[in-house]
């Protein structure tokens, strides 16, 4: 009988294990820049690949409402990490946010003026005559001077429309203005919903500009105490990022299984074809995603300070605002 009752005890201990499910992975909310566009691909792809799930990591992506949000939310520990503009993240920490990038993926910026391929403006003298609509004090704006600078422009040769993003977008798909400031991967895929046609960017980064753009932010303090978190979730990171650079639109249908009314899979898988050369810069050719430079970054803090409203104290520790410490080593 004891024989018997110890059979007993151990097959139901055996069948309650055997029913348990397994141990759930850590917790980790990662929110983004804004609503979900084709550039977030990766992070719905790694999820849904199990990459995340590998690294023992249970991830939720939350929709953003603009990098400076976002920046604010991890800043309060709300959210664990951001995917946001960087210099956006620098000008919170000059002030004294708590923040760090763990990550920059977009090397190259994403910035251009940009309208219809029918209106054949190509290049900078094509904007001569024509009517450029922006959104005063973005990012964009505050740099556009620069590339003024950069390509012999002036003010006076072109007229200028502002309002909001939606009103920017509206003029341009109205006809009230011929281009707009605008990211290449985003806005321009934001019209070719709305029109169907196709637009025509005219990129800052080949006229001189060279600043990072997105990346992967932490507060500084939650990076300290969880410092194998960190690793963990910039390894899975890495990983399915290059994992959908493999494959665009698989990487862009995650986002679509995800979320069914994020958009439509032309413009979605379209707009990460287009983020993917944003990734390394001449000097980071090779390498894995992430792996910033230290002179792309300090070149990023230098342009910041002059023309987009960064204190000049930033310029003291570039490093202060970054670190690769967490990456994967190894190159692509």
């Amino acid at each position: 009988m004891m024989r018997f009752l110890t059979a007993l005890a151990a097959a139901l201990i055996w069948s309650a294990l055997a029913a348990a499910p397994a141990s759930a992975g850590d917790k980790v909310v990662l929110m983004l820049n804004w609503y979900v566009y084709g550039e977030h691909a990766p992070f719905y792809y790694g999820k849904a690949k199990g990459i995340y799930a590998a690294e023992n990591i249970d991830l939720e992506i939350q929709e953003g409402r603009g990098s400076a949000a976002t920046t604010q939310a991890v800043a309060a520990k709300t959210a664990d990490f951001g995917y946001v503009d960087v210099p956006t993240m620098m000008r919170a920490a000059v002030k004294g946010a708590p923040v760090i990038a763990t990550g920059v993926l977009l090397q190259t910026s994403p910035m251009s003026a940009m309208g219809f391929v029918e209106k054949n403006i190509r290049k900078p003298e094509d904007i001569k005559g024509k009517t450029v609509a922006i959104t005063p004090a973005d990012s964009m704006t505050q740099i556009w001077p620069l590339f003024l600078k950069k390509t012999g422009l002036k003010e006076s040769d072109f007229n200028t429309v502002a309002g909001d993003g939606q009103t920017k977008l509206n003029a341009v798909i109205n006809g009230q203005a011929d281009l707009l400031l605008g990211y290449v991967m985003d806005q321009s895929m934001k019209i070719k919903d709305a029109t169907g046609k196709d637009v025509y960017p005219i990129k800052f980064a080949d006229y001189g500009i060279n600043m990072v753009s997105s990346g992967i932010i932490a507060n500084a303090d939650y990076v300290k105490a969880n410092a194998d978190l960190v690793r963990r979730f910039m390894s899975a990171t890495t990983k399915a990022v290059e994992a959908a650079e493999k494959d665009p639109k698989g990487a862009a249908q995650a986002i679509l299984d995800a979320n069914p009314k994020g958009g439509k899979i032309e413009t979605l898988t379209q707009g990460f074809e287009l983020t993917i050369p944003l990734y390394r810069t001449g000097e980071t050719k090779g390498k894995r995603p992430f792996q910033v430079t230290d002179q792309n970054m300090t070149d990023t803090v230098n342009l910041m300070v002059e023309y987009g409203g960064l204190d000049a104290k930033a310029k003291e520790n570039p490093k202060a605002f970054y670190t690769n410490d967490y990456l994967p080593k190894g190159n692509s």
